[in-house]
């Protein structure tokens, strides 16, 4: 293969993608990036308006990009969002699950043990990342179970290779979508077509607007005492940057990689390999 050949393999054009939570720090650059790859991509989030600070960049883009208000644990308007993206671009060809998150309310602390977390919270962030991965797959999953060919890409976590103190749902949870995305490669695989692919990254640590100041100080700017803990315990030393995600997704999104499915790839310098010796 020669180098023209390896780079048409990174050129979405024609290609339609739909990623839930796609307003946000990750999922906007993941999202933004597909774009200028020559990607048409749809920006699913339930907080539409977060996606303005990259409409600017999407419209210097060579793909085409929309914002559509939608519900990851609704089905109705999942279904609705389905419809617009359609009515847009004509197809769906890869659904990238994003959303998902922690709750403050399911998190173990001084003031909080494990033994009195509140039902309601912890369904909370299982719904989020749980429910909120499996009912878009089946949305647009069958969209491409049609056509006989696609590609899903899951958001599990560095959580569901080693689970972190005080967040038990949020680890569990993410485990479940890494067992999901295995489950579903073979599922779509056998009973749909062999040319529909399901895979995930596993992100380490990325600061984002929802982990920024558990992992520094808000005054301050250091690290906390978890964030130091954190950078002690990546080889890299460093936390990740949004950045350090496209290599792996554009890859498991491309022809580059038709022969991988069911696959979780840990993007964390290191972190899942250290012992902590």
């Amino acid at each position: 293969m020669n180098l023209k050949q390896l780079t048409a393999l990174y050129d979405f054009s024609g290609k339609t993608v739909a990623i839930t939570g796609g307003a946000g720090i990750l999922g906007g650059e993941i999202a933004c990036t597909l774009a200028e790859c020559r990607a048409n991509v749809a920006i699913l989030d339930r907080a539409p308006e977060l996606a303005e600070r990259l409409m600017p960049r999407l419209e210097k883009s060579a793909g085409k990009g929309i914002v559509v208000a939608t519900d990851v644990l609704d089905p109705n308007m999942l279904q609705k969002s389905a419809a617009e993206i359609l009515t847009a671009f004509g197809r769906i060809d890869i659904l990238i699950n994003g959303a998902g998150g922690n709750s403050p309310k399911a998190t173990t602390g001084p003031a909080l043990s494990f033994f009195d977390l509140p039902p309601d919270a912890l369904r909370f962030v299982f719904d989020l990342n749980i429910l909120g991965t499996i009912l878009p797959s089946q949305i647009f999953g069958k969209l491409m179970a049609k056509q006989g060919e696609g590609n899903i890409l899951n958001i599990s976590s560095m959580n569901a290779f080693r689970p972190l103190t005080r967040i038990p749902a949020y680890s569990a949870a993410k485990a479940g979508v890494s067992n999901f995305t295995q489950w579903l490669a073979v599922h779509l695989a056998q009973e749909y077509s062999p040319n529909i692919r399901v895979n995930a990254i596993a992100p380490g640590f990325f600061l984002t607007e929802q982990n920024r100041f558990l992992l520094t100080d808000k005054e301050t700017g250091e690290l906390t005492e978890r964030g130091k803990s954190i950078i002690e315990h990546t080889p890299m030393g460093r936390f990740g940057n949004p950045e350090d995600l496209l290599g792996t997704v554009l890859w498991l999104l491309s022809p580059a990689s038709a022969f991988v499915s069911g696959v979780v790839v840990p993007i964390d310098g290191g972190f899942s390999a250290f012992s902590g010796v």
